[in-house]
């Protein structure tokens, strides 16, 4: 059994050769890892060219994140299929685990492993918070971190690539869809992946459009948005306007309000269980 990555990359110049790094050295056979850059202006090329004939990549104007790794997947052939941003990294013996598994269980579409979130420097601050698998609470809250993520390409075959028009949410939607549509996830409890978090990335910079993303693309997608997603739009928004901790009642009174706005936005209605508890809210109880 063999494998690919993809990495999507655009101007991660600071990063992408300990990305590099960590896949080439996982020591798997066959390896097929393609580079799909954006057409970055930083230090990105000149380190994509330090890796021929190590890796096969492109570096062409793109229509973003998405689209990129759907040229990886278009572009490579074998089976199993591992997706690794720029800035993220595998650790050592990652791919191996996962390949050994899905040797020995060919009902398994997709697996997802557990993972830590790292700083600039790579040093690991906090566990990402991974759970077993449930569809159910996936609607709620996404455990599952991307670059722990590998799926078989009939996944692929069968069920459809990213959805070019997300610009931040693809990889939630592209699990809430397979979980949909039948596929059999495993949940690996191994250290797989490095996720990168920091101030400039891309998510934790635009958390309002994360959020708002993020509701139309259940409410496209599940016919309704969960109360969970709607609390976090409302907090986003709330949070970028008053500083809670100088005017903590005005704070959660915003935020009631603000949840009652994102539920009537979106779903047209607002459920009896927000009702209970931003009435909580409101009241000050």
């Amino acid at each position: 059994m063999t494998v690919c990555v993809i990495t999507p990359s655009f101007n991660q110049g600071r990063f992408i050769q300990r990305t590099i790094d960590s896949v080439i050295g996982q020591d798997v056979p066959d390896l097929e890892y393609v580079v799909f850059d954006g057409g970055s202006t930083d230090e990105t090329i000149d380190v994509l060219r330090r890796y021929d004939p190590c890796l096969t990549w492109v570096s062409e104007k793109d229509r973003g994140q998405s689209h990129a790794v759907n040229k990886g997947l278009q572009a490579t052939r074998a089976p199993v299929i591992g997706w690794l941003n720029s800035d993220d990294i595998y650790y050592p013996g990652a791919i191996k685990k996962v390949l050994d598994f899905f040797d020995g269980n060919p009902d398994v579409d997709v697996i997802y492993g557990m993972a830590e979130h790292i700083d600039i420097n790579d040093r690991a601050f906090e566990p990402y918070p991974t759970e077993p698998w449930d569809p159910d609470r996936l609607r709620d809250t996404c455990f599952i971190c991307q670059p722990s993520v590998f799926f078989r390409r009939s996944v692929v075959q069968r069920w459809g690539m990213l959805d070019e028009r997300l610009n931040y949410c693809m990889d939630y939607e592209y699990w809430l869809r397979l979980a949909a549509r039948g596929a059999k996830f495993h949940y690996m409890q191994e250290k797989l992946s490095g996720s990168r978090l920091y101030a400039e990335n891309k998510t934790l910079g635009s958390r309002v459009k994360v959020h708002a993303e993020i509701n139309d693309m259940q409410r496209r997608l599940l016919g309704r948005v969960q109360d969970a997603w709607l609390y976090n739009y409302a907090h986003a928004v709330v949070d970028a306007r008053i500083d809670r901790s100088k005017h903590p009642r005005r704070f959660v009174i915003e935020l009631g309000l603000r949840s009652w706005l994102a539920a009537i936005r979106w779903n047209h209605s607002v459920s009896p269980d927000m009702r209970r508890l931003t009435g909580k809210w409101l009241l000050g109880r």
